[in-house]
């Protein structure tokens, strides 16, 4: 591409082998009102609020204490430094991150669509919060309670005018509503014990695989927040919002019920390294990193850190504890004996509403991520928009879903494990990606640091251990 410097910061270099060459644009000016464009990573914690936080790591509380916690302090800060290399890009290109790993291999993007599709195509989440249901009701069938969940999702979804905001505030109620659950359960439910524990967990940690296996390890520690790819939509909802170059790409929209928007093109956007437009960069990237820190990484650790407690003051120790999703009836039966009917019925109707919440945001990311890049790559000059291709991958999710259900695999936990194994192996290899990408493509001014460089290095070799080892530990089970 032709060189876009006007300073001796660097230049962008985009490949254009696969993808057209970017237009120059100025960097737009973040708002002098920050709090008006707060919300991808909240949006990123809340749809990030569920498998981990209400199954994964419950129930590994419930079977060895507290003394694991220290993975999901790992986990969610190894994806709090990979969402930002991820937000990195797309506020120096307003091309998704997925649109540049195109540009350097032709289809990259295609097999994460694959692997987003598998992971998250299994509706443990969907079936998830139709069991709590069920607990709260004392009645009815997971398994077409399911059905309707997922359905309601693709109504939602279809029929949202702008589907980002849609998706923000419903995970705000989400965030809110977990809240309150988090505070009532500190004042009646938590007991000394579990603060002893929770000390414990600082002072003695442990790697428990042996007791647990590494499946459901590996899985904990990719689903502690968000996982596989809903790391990488970061890049699709922070330009929805508006951050960076990002604000020169039309939103999302219903095609039903949103207003007309020119359809994104596959050009990306890349400024003149001036003095200008890296003062703006400085500013951006503050907030960016200051957003996620505060939103995304805080929400995550406080929520993982009392759901674990809480279901450790409940469960720890229990003989009725069993490897399904039927732990949480327990556990909301045993905060009906601490604290009274009602808590029990909270916890179920918060978990309910909390899983339903997050089965919409991971429909949401996972056809939001597939529609970006199949338009980008394979459909740049066709006529079909992102919008309706994005809601066809809705509707065939839901399609699959509920085709799983019928045929009967409807257990969560099993479903939630393979879906987290697959995220796990989807990030070993786009941390490895997202380095050789931000330490090219970038000017040298905005590029990647070594420390962060370091840790993106340290995630490939993690995620990859742990991806070799599951597989060996599955064998070894199996055969």
């Amino acid at each position: 591409m032709a060189d876009t410097t006007t300073s001796d910061h660097g230049r962008f270099a985009l490949p254009t082998k696969n993808l057209p060459e970017p237009q120059v644009r100025d960097l737009p000016e973040p708002p002098t009102n920050t709090w008006k464009i707060v919300g991808p990573g909240m949006v990123g914690a809340g749809v990030g609020l569920a498998s981990g936080e209400f199954i994964l790591w419950p129930y590994i509380s419930s079977q060895v204490g507290l003394v694991f916690l220290w993975g999901a302090l790992v986990g969610v800060i190894i994806q709090w430094f990979l969402n930002m290399e991820i937000e990195r890009y797309t506020l120096a290109t307003g091309e998704t991150a997925l649109t540049g790993f195109n540009r350097y291999g032709k289809h990259w993007g295609i097999f994460f669509a694959i692997m987003t599709y598998f992971a998250n195509m299994w509706p443990g989440w969907a079936t998830s919060s139709a069991s709590m249901l069920t607990y709260l009701f004392g009645a009815g069938d997971p398994r077409w309670i399911a059905i309707g969940i997922l359905l309601s999702i693709g109504l939602i979804l279809t029929f949202a005018p702008v589907v980002y905001v849609m998706l923000e505030r419903l995970i705000f109620v989400k965030i809110l509503a977990v809240a309150l659950l988090v505070v009532l359960a500190l004042a009646f439910a938590i007991r000394g014990r579990t603060y002893s524990a929770l000390g414990d967990a600082v002072t003695a940690p442990q790697f428990p695989a042996d007791q647990l296996g590494f499946a459901l390890i590996m899985g904990a520690i990719a689903y502690a927040g968000a996982g596989g790819g809903q790391n990488l939509v970061q890049s699709n909802w922070i330009r929805d919002k508006g951050f960076g170059m990002g604000a020169h790409v039309p939103r999302l929209v219903s095609p039903i019920t949103g207003e007309t928007e020119a359809d994104p093109t596959a050009k990306g956007y890349v400024f003149n390294v001036d003095e200008q437009n890296m003062a703006r960069w400085r500013r951006w990237w503050k907030f960016a990193n200051v957003e996620q820190a505060s939103t995304f990484v805080v929400i995550t650790v406080l929520t993982i850190t009392f759901t674990s407690m809480l279901a450790h003051a409940t469960l720890f120790g229990s003989p009725d504890v069993k490897n399904n999703i039927s732990f949480l009836k327990v556990e909301g039966t045993e905060l009906q004996s601490l604290v009274g009917g009602w808590f029990g019925y909270l916890f179920w109707a918060i978990g309910a509403f909390a899983l339903f919440a997050a089965a919409a945001g991971i429909v949401d990311y996972t056809s939001r991520l597939t529609s970006d890049m199949i338009k980008a790559r394979y459909l740049r000059n066709s006529s079909v928009s992102e919008s309706k291709l994005y809601f066809y991958l809705v509707w065939g999710l839901v399609a699959f879903g509920i085709i799983v259900l019928l045929a009967g695999l409807t257990q969560p936990l099993v479903l939630l494990v393979i879906s987290a194994c697959t995220a796990g192996t989807m990030m070993f290899f786009y941390s490895g990606l997202l380095w050789w990408m931000n330490s090219r493509a970038l000017p040298k001014a905005i590029r990647i640091s070594p420390l962060r460089a370091a840790v993106m290095l340290f995630a490939f070799l993690a995620f990859g251990f742990l991806a070799v080892f599951t597989v060996i530990d599955q064998v070894q089970k199996n055969f």
